[in-house]
């Protein structure tokens, strides 16, 4: 390994693990970008002759300074750490760092659930659970013993199954909940559309959805079951960022996503979107009929 070329040469061959590391501790792309570059500055300070195995040293270096900024991210923000909405990776790059975090997603409900663990438990989760790296190295990275560290693991594999099983009660209720909106709507039971929706609830659709046909507000429930009696032939069910919508994609072009908010049993609020940009931007998982 050439002495001018060796920083760029071990991102060449550790930078995809460095990114996907990063990503999940912090849940955002743009800041496991400026993680990874705080690490490559940190390796062109150290030189080749303070890096015995790059591997692991690039490991420790990047977690300590996600944990440096999960730390600083709580500390500026009086709300929890979860008030923080993580960003899905939908953006396709040239770039093979981007396309292993593309390749190997993490879905935002489960960044949300690592968003509430402390920044110390995060770390040792992410780092044990995900890339299997062992206790004593974790440990001299959050600052604790090894059985301090494995327990800091433990603590937050317990939070996260515990609210992933919640998560996976809570997005079945708002499937049967959309999926009854949807038969109604498309059989044109208006009983049956009040029968979801809650009396106040509001319609709104974005300039791009509004030049489709729609109006840009409605509100009560009469009158949103109105609009959508006998419509919604071609819509599908949705998880978008987490939550269960519909989507309208004839020919397999998306062309109007219906963003729902659930509250109680009954729809609260419905969005339209058919902006392009906003459409991809937003992450989606298409469900099974």
């Amino acid at each position: 390994m050439g002495e001018k070329n060796w920083p760029a040469e071990l991102f060449e061959t550790h930078g995809s693990r460095l990114l996907a590391v990063a990503y999940r501790m912090l849940g955002s792309a743009g800041d496991a970008e400026d993680a990874v570059q705080e690490t490559w500055l940190r390796l062109n300070r150290a030189g080749p002759g303070g890096v015995e195995n790059p591997g692991g040293w690039l490991t420790t270096v990047i977690a300590r300074v996600c944990l440096d900024m999960l730390r600083a991210r709580k500390s500026r923000r009086e709300e929890p750490m979860d008030a923080r909405v993580p960003e899905p990776v939908t953006e396709r790059r040239d770039d093979p760092d981007h396309d292993l975090l593309l390749a190997d997603s993490v879905g935002v409900a489960l960044l949300v659930v690592l968003g509430r663990l402390a920044p110390a438990e995060r770390v040792a989760f992410v780092l044990h659970d995900m890339f299997d790296l062992p206790f004593d190295q974790i440990a001299a990275i959050v600052g604790r013993s090894p059985e301090a560290a494995r327990q800091l693991a433990s603590r937050a594999r317990r939070r996260v199954r515990g609210a992933q099983a919640a998560e996976d009660v809570d997005r079945a209720r708002q499937r049967a909940i959309v999926d009854a909106f949807l038969a109604a709507a498309r059989a044109g039971d208006f009983a049956a559309l009040l029968a979801v929706l809650d009396p106040d609830v509001a319609f709104r659709a974005d300039p791009v959805a509004v030049r489709m046909g729609g109006a840009p507000e409605i509100h009560g429930a009469e009158a949103v079951a109105k609009t959508f009696k006998r419509r919604a032939q071609g819509a599908r069910p949705i998880l978008v960022d987490g939550a269960v919508g519909l989507l309208v994609a004839p020919g397999g072009w998306l062309r109007v996503l219906l963003r729902m908010t659930i509250r109680g049993d009954r729809i609260a609020r419905i969005e339209a979107i058919a902006d392009p940009e906003r459409l991809g931007r937003i992450g989606l998982t298409v469900l099974g009929d």
